[in-house]
């Protein structure tokens, strides 16, 4: 679900993959949603964990894609 490009773990379904990052998230021992205002819903989701740095296209997990 992510590649490694540059040292870093970049989403491979960029912002509209919906279900595969609430999979992606669920698994993921990581995952801590992020604050209210920086969500783009309530679900548990890659899209709204406060590890994930948006890009362009996608978004860099900071904690390495661990999903």
């Amino acid at each position: 679900m992510f590649d490694l490009v540059d040292g870093k773990a970049v989403w491979q379904g960029g912002r509209e993959d919906y279900e595969k990052a609430a999979e992606a998230a669920s698994a993921c021992g990581h995952f801590r949603a992020d604050c209210e205002e920086e969500r783009i819903d309530d679900d548990v989701s890659c899209y709204n964990c406060r590890y994930r740095r948006w890009t362009r296209g996608s978004f860099v997990c900071m904690k390495g894609g661990n999903a």
